[in-house]
């Protein structure tokens, strides 16, 4: 494996959409996301691979020795939250690309022609932070979401996703492969494997997440002329709203349930009008669905006894609902053997968050791994993981997607299925 030139490449993506704090900016379908497309395009096809882009922007590079078989697809996404960290995602897919070109120099050199083929992904739109829901692309293809419903949203400026794409060339027409079985890597996001001192997590189960979309209706009037008891302020019945999701955390034991207000937008939104009307999204996570849902209900009843308080409208709506998925077990062994193999400490680990992986796993039969995260951190300009934790991550991915182009996990026929809710 070389190590050498995974590392330049990682390092030459992390200049595009570079930010002054060693962070990057590439929201899905801005030019910066689309500097990082070309650049993976050419790469593909520089490496003498097929090129393939779908209706929803994922990109395919395709390596094909055994005509007709099904592929083992690696990979994970290019795109980034606005200041967000340069390893999220794209570490996964710069692993996924050497990853293959050394299996593929192996089957170039004599190794036994692999009993499925291989593809690289780059997903589209998995962060979500331009447009909703994340994890668009994977959804997509895997069927979660329709196609021509998600090239409909709409993003804060009012551009369609099918406007986006299209206006930076990557709307494609093309079919995605017929997936085998599906590998990820990715930063943990998290501080349990540098607490602990492992250098390879073993995901066995996604968190159960639920999102609200609330509007909080006022009545727009000027701040200066309409006597305080007279006023219908929705931003301040909003930020009253942000505290409770904050602070239903409480009500539950420590880490069971995390909570976040992280969109807020307000209209007039001028500095001398009292804010009609604010859109905000909140999120509830935990690894019991219980836990979310009391937390739910515990919101919608404090937020109704607001809405009276101030005399507002507050409009509450579910969506994104995610149940927990469970990765086979077949694959958690498979990959703890590899890390065995490698000499590599691991563990098996929850995911809080979403990823591509998540939503492959329903239709394929998905691995996925982690990597340390220095100090937990991500979505922001101060993550970080070392070189020598990715490069261990690269000798993981490459060990496992050996097995799964082998055949491995070919009779994991069956995806475990979300849990019953």
């Amino acid at each position: 494996m070389n190590s050498a030139a995974f590392l330049q490449d990682f390092h030459h993506v992390a200049t595009i959409g570079a930010t002054s704090n060693n962070g990057v900016d590439r929201q899905a379908a801005t030019m910066e996301d689309a500097r990082t497309r070309s650049w993976f395009a050419d790469w593909v096809r520089d490496a003498g691979w097929e090129l393939r882009v779908d209706g929803i922007g994922n990109m395919f590079g395709l390596l094909e020795w055994t005509p007709g078989a099904p592929y083992v697809l690696i990979g994970s996404h290019l795109d980034s939250q606005p200041l967000g960290g340069r390893f999220d995602g794209a570490y996964g897919v710069i692993a996924a690309m050497h990853a293959a070109r050394q299996l593929d120099a192996e089957v170039a050199e004599g190794s036994a022609v692999p009993r499925f083929n291989l593809a690289v992904v780059n997903w589209f739109n998995e962060e979500g932070g331009r447009f909703a829901p994340s994890i668009m692309g994977s959804s997509v293809f895997a069927g979660l979401l329709p196609r021509e419903l998600m090239l409909d949203v709409k993003d804060l400026q009012g551009v369609t996703v099918r406007e986006a794409l299209d206006g930076i060339g990557y709307l494609g027409t093309s079919e995605g492969p017929d997936v085998a079985s599906y590998a990820e890597i990715h930063i943990e996001q998290g501080r349990i494997l540098e607490r602990e001192g492992h250098t390879i997590g073993l995901v066995d189960s996604s968190w159960y997440t639920q999102k609200l979309d609330i509007e909080v209706l006022g009545e727009q009037s000027h701040t200066g002329a309409t006597a305080m008891v007279d006023r219908h302020d929705a931003l301040v019945a909003a930020s009253k709203i942000i505290l409770m999701v904050h602070d239903v955390t409480q009500d539950f034991s420590d880490e069971a349930l995390v909570s976040s207000v992280g969109q807020l937008t307000l209209e007039p939104n001028s500095p001398i009008v009292v804010a009609r009307r604010v859109h905000l999204v909140a999120d509830l996570r935990s690894g019991d669905p219980d836990i979310v849902k009391a937390a739910r209900a515990k919101l919608i009843a404090d937020i109704d006894v607001l809405a009276r308080a101030h005399d507002i409208r507050v409009n509450v709506k579910d969506f994104d609902i995610r149940p927990i998925r469970r990765f086979p077990e077949s694959g958690l062994e498979l990959a703890d053997k590899v890390a065995a193999g490698l000499g590599l400490s691991s563990r098996r680990i929850q995911t809080m968050a979403g990823h591509d992986s998540v939503a492959m796993n329903t239709v394929a039969p998905s691995i996925m791994l982690f990597i340390p995260s220095v100090d937990g951190v991500s979505h922001c300009e101060r993550e970080f993981t070392t070189d020598a934790d990715m490069v261990s991550g690269l000798d993981m991915l490459t060990g496992v997607a050996r097995e799964l182009i082998g055949g491995a996990l070919a009779e994991t026929s069956a995806i475990p299925p979300a849990d019953v809710e």
